[in-house]
């Protein structure tokens, strides 16, 4: 059983930066690959990044690719995604999720979720 809590979002004028963290509590958090998913409004929750268990591989949309940047600290069990050079589109609701196999994009292979952080970018 894994808990995830997002924290870091907030309101920014587009080109500036923010750091998503996700802290997780239970047990065997080393094991899981991580995700950053994120949501607005009439839209479908879509892949922002991910990355396997070790951090060693790594994936990141291409809408983001250059921008964002997903890291995780195993001995903190946290996860982050910095978020430099912020556009308005990239408004929404942003997700933190883990899984036990594999790691990837896919929404449904997910098996725990936070409860998300709004990410406002004004212009």
């Amino acid at each position: 059983q894994v808990q995830l809590v997002e924290s870091g979002g907030g309101l920014v004028q587009a080109g500036g930066s923010l750091r998503l963290s996700c802290a997780a509590s239970g047990r065997t958090f080393v094991s899981y690959a991580m995700g950053w998913f994120r949501q607005v409004p009439g839209k479908e929750r879509e892949a922002v990044a991910a990355t396997n268990w070790s951090g060693t591989s790594t994936y990141h949309a291409d809408s983001v690719k250059g921008r964002f940047t997903i890291s995780r600290d195993n001995a903190k069990n946290t996860v982050y995604l910095q978020m430099n050079s912020l556009k308005p589109e990239d408004t929404a609701v942003y997700y933190c999720a883990a899984r036990k196999v594999g790691w990837g994009t896919s929404v449904s292979a997910y098996d725990y979720w936070g409860q998300g952080t709004q990410v406002t970018v004004s212009s």
